[in-house]
C-alpha cells in the first residue's frame, strides 16, 4: 500500500496573534498550536504517523501566509525515505509568502537510506516585503549504524523562486561525486540554512549579516565544511559538509538564532520540542 498525504496550512495574524487554518487529507497533519514566545507567533509540528516515505509515497504541503503573520514549522524527527524496489517517494513542499509575513522552516533532516528513490523538493515564493529562514539538511545513510548509502538516489530542489535555486542529484554509485575533494569528500550530511527577503537587501544590510553569520562559523570546531555567501541581494547562503547530522545541526541552529535575534529582534527561543 502507498500513501498520498496532503497538508494546506494558511496562516494570518488578527489582533497581534498569529493563527492558522489547516485542511489534511492522508497520514499527515499538524499538533496543537504553540505560542512559548508570546501569540504573535505560532509554533506548529508537522506529524506524518508512518514515519518515513516507501516507493510510490507523496507528501504535498502547501503553506500560505499572510497579513503580518509569523510561523515557525518545524518536525518530530527526520523524513525518512526507504528502501525501493521501482517507484519514486516524494516530498513536495510549496511556500507563498505575502502582506510582510515571515516563516521559519526548520524541519529535522531528510534521511535518504540504501535503495531508496527520493524527490525532496521545496519552493518558496516572497511577495511583499515577507521574509524567511529555511533550513535544508540531507543525511545519505546512517553511518553511526554501519548502514551506509550504497545504491539508490536523492533528487533535491530547494527553491527561492526567482532568485535562487539548489537543485542536483545524488546517486549512491557516482563515486567521484561521492568522494571527490570537489564533489561531496566523503561526508554523509548536507546542511543548507538560507535567510531570504522578498524585497532587495542594500549592500550594508548584505554585509552585516554576512559578517554576523561568518562571525559564529569562526567559533565553531567541529569537523565541518561551511561557507556563508550572498549569490543575490534576495539571499544569504550557508552551505555546510559533515560525518554526522549533528554537528551541522547545531551550527545551523546558532546562526538561525543570531538571524533572528540581530535581524528580527526576537528571543533565541528553540521550539519546544527540540528539548525532548
Amino acid at each position: 500500500m502507498t500513501w498520498h498525504a496532503h497538508l494546506d496550512l494558511h496562516y494570518s495574524c488578527a489582533d497581534l496573534t498569529t493563527t492558522v487554518k489547516h485542511e489534511h487529507s492522508g497520514p499527515l497533519r499538524i499538533l496543537k498550536s504553540l505560542y512559548p514566545e508570546g501569540t504573535g507567533i505560532c509554533h506548529n509540528v508537522l506529524i506524518h504517523p508512518p514515519s518515513g516515505l516507501v516507493g510510490g509515497d507523496t507528501l504535498d504541503i502547501i503553506i500560505d501566509m499572510k497579513d503580518h503573520a509569523h510561523a515557525l514549522i518545524t518536525t518530530p524527527g527526520a523524513t525518512r525515505f526507504y528502501k525501493s524496489d521501482s517507484k519514486w517517494a516524494t516530498q513536495d513542499v510549496q511556500v507563498k509568502m505575502k502582506d510582510a509575513s515571515k516563516l521559519e522552516w526548520l524541519p529535522l533532516e531528510a534521511l535518504a537510506y540504501d535503495g531508496c528513490m527520493a524527490r525532496n523538493k521545496c519552493v518558496f515564493d516572497l511577495q511583499e516585503e515577507s521574509e524567511l529562514i529555511a533550513l535544508d539538511v540531507t543525511a545519505l545513510g546512517m553511518p553511526s549504524a554501519n548502514f551506509p548509502f550504497k545504491k539508490g538516489l536523492i533528487e533535491q530542489h530547494f527553491e527561492l523562486k526567482g532568485h535562487w535555486l539548489d537543485k542536483g542529484v545524488i546517486k549512491a554509485d557516482d563515486h567521484m561525486l561521492m568522494n571527490s575533494p570537489i564533489g561531496l569528500n566523503n561526508k554523509k550530511c548536507l546542511a543548507t540554512l538560507i535567510f531570504a527577503f522578498a524585497v532587495p537587501m542594500n549592500d550594508a544590510k548584505r554585509n552585516r549579516i554576512l559578517d554576523l553569520t561568518r562571525d559564529v562559523i569562526a567559533l565553531n570546531d567541529a569537523p565541518i565544511q561551511v561557507g556563508a555567501t550572498s549569490p543575490g541581494s534576495n539571499v544569504i547562503v550557508v552551505r555546510a559538509l559533515s560525518d554526522l547530522v549533528e554537528p551541522s545541526m547545531r551550527l545551523m541552529r546558532k546562526i538561525w538564532l543570531q538571524w533572528r535575534s540581530q535581524i528580527w529582534s526576537l528571543d533565541p527561543v528553540m521550539p519546544r520540542l527540540w528539548a525532548l
